[in-house]
């Protein structure tokens, strides 16, 4: 079962939510929130597995709540999605190097929103490769100076080669048959890469391959 709670100041779009994800046999909505202060404490309590946050909250902000979930050593398992009202938000952004997984836009369709649930429960990108594309790309453009490249050595230069694929947001099965070689092998590579280089997520993996230089916006097709 998928535990998830819902931080939002608005009680309709919780409603909705929980409407929908309550129908599926696999999701369960533990907890709603309508400030930031109130969403941290609940998920100290009970710890779900995924939270879908709004950026926009009173008391304490989506992002500020964010920081201080994926900057908890307790709360590492814990993963966050962003909502917003528009696709690229400017505060999307600060929210994917806040440590949140994604982000999912609030009139999603319903199918989307779930497979987005199962997708970064599972640990998979919640990102379809052409979002990840334009949201990398206006992320990398308002990046500051590149980080040290100094941590890819940690990587064999296949993860190197897989960690760029990914962060021009080719999907697992997709590098795989750029690669000629299984999806599992490739998920194998990315969760390597991951460990390696201490992030959470493929959200955070793609960061750093436009932070470190290991991709550029001019390679976005």
């Amino acid at each position: 079962m998928i535990r998830v709670l819902l931080a939002d100041d608005q009680m309709l779009v919780r409603a909705g939510f929980r409407a929908l994800l309550d129908a599926q046999e696999d999701i369960e909505v533990v907890g709603e929130a309508a400030d930031g202060e109130r969403a941290l404490a609940l998920v100290r309590k009970l710890r779900p597995d995924l939270v879908l946050m709004d950026i926009r909250m009173p008391l304490l902000d989506g992002l500020a709540a964010t920081r201080r979930i994926t900057g908890d050593p307790e709360l590492e398992a814990v993963r966050v999605v962003m909502l917003t009202t528009f696709e690229l938000d400017e505060y999307v952004f600060e929210a994917i190097r806040s440590g949140a997984s994604g982000f999912l836009v609030k009139d999603t369709e319903p199918e989307e929103l779930i497979r987005a649930v199962r997708a970064v429960t599972a640990g998979d990108a919640l990102l379809s490769p052409g979002v990840t594309r334009r949201l990398i790309a206006e992320f990398a453009a308002r990046s500051r100076e590149p980080a040290s490249a100094g941590d890819l050595e940690r990587l064999t230069e296949r993860e190197r080669e897989v960690m760029a694929l990914v962060g021009i947001g080719l999907s697992n099965d997709e590098i795989a048959r750029r690669l000629v070689v299984s999806p599992l092998t490739v998920k194998t590579h990315v969760s390597r890469a991951m460990v390696k280089l201490g992030v959470r997520d493929r959200a955070q993996l793609v960061v750093m391959a436009y932070e470190t230089g290991l991709v550029r916006p001019g390679w976005l097709g």
